[in-house]
């Protein structure tokens, strides 16, 4: 779905730096291992957008894939610009589930491969975060996933137009997450975002917000709890 606003220039609501970030050594492998092993009671902070259409809602799943650097990162993917849903945006690898898929987990590392070449040999499945049901009608499973280096991606040229890695302290950092406001279709919204630039001369800017941005702040509040 393609948008008539810039969400870049829409009202900042808030920045949300009054809440604790996420220690730096419960964010490495063996600690992502055991929340997930024995995960907390608690609830997603949003799970449900509001719709921008009345199609009949798809079931989806999406690759969070945590790298084992040193410092733990997040692969991200940017979209192309000429696809019907999201385009040019920052996203997880996913898609739709297909009928030969056996579960969400199944449809995460088949899309992986797909979009961005990326081998089930290097994928270890630490678990699944609640469904999100976004704006344009999809009910998205973020498959949590390590990724083992060294690895290769190769991007579909007609889904994928970057491949990317974010620190993971970055983003469980909720001083970087920004509450943004808009009023569309006539109904007021609000979306996360979470800008984020390379340490490169001159610095490559990224713009993660909508749904991406909502699912990593669902995974902040699942290691937060």
């Amino acid at each position: 779905m393609a948008l008539s606003f810039n969400p870049q220039e829409m009202p900042i609501l808030g920045v949300d730096d009054h809440l604790p970030a996420i220690r730096p050594e419960e964010l490495r492998a063996d600690a992502l291992r055991r929340r997930f092993q024995s995960p907390p009671t608690w609830s997603p902070e949003i799970a449900v957008e509001r719709r921008f259409n009345d199609r009949e809602l798809t079931h989806a799943s999406v690759l969070v894939p945590l790298v084992q650097h040193d410092e733990v990162t997040v692969l991200l993917t940017q979209r192309t610009e000429h696809l019907t849903d999201h385009p040019g945006q920052i996203s997880f690898p996913g898609g739709r589930a297909e009928p030969e898929d056996a579960d969400a987990i199944a449809t995460a590392l088949r899309e992986a491969e797909e979009e961005i070449g990326l081998h089930a040999r290097h994928i270890e499945v630490l678990g699944s975060l609640p469904t999100y049901t976004t704006g344009t009608g999809f009910i998205v499973t973020p498959v949590v996933a390590l990724i083992e280096p060294p690895f290769s991606v190769e991007a579909d040229p007609d889904e994928v137009a970057e491949v990317f890695e974010v620190p993971l302290a970055f983003l469980m950092q909720p001083a970087n997450h920004r509450r943004h406001g808009i009023e569309f279709g006539g109904v007021q919204r609000e979306f996360f975002a979470m800008p984020w630039a390379t340490s490169d001369a001159p610095p490559r800017q990224y713009f993660i917000w909508g749904a991406t941005a909502a699912m990593l702040r669902n995974f902040y509040r699942f290691l937060a709890a």
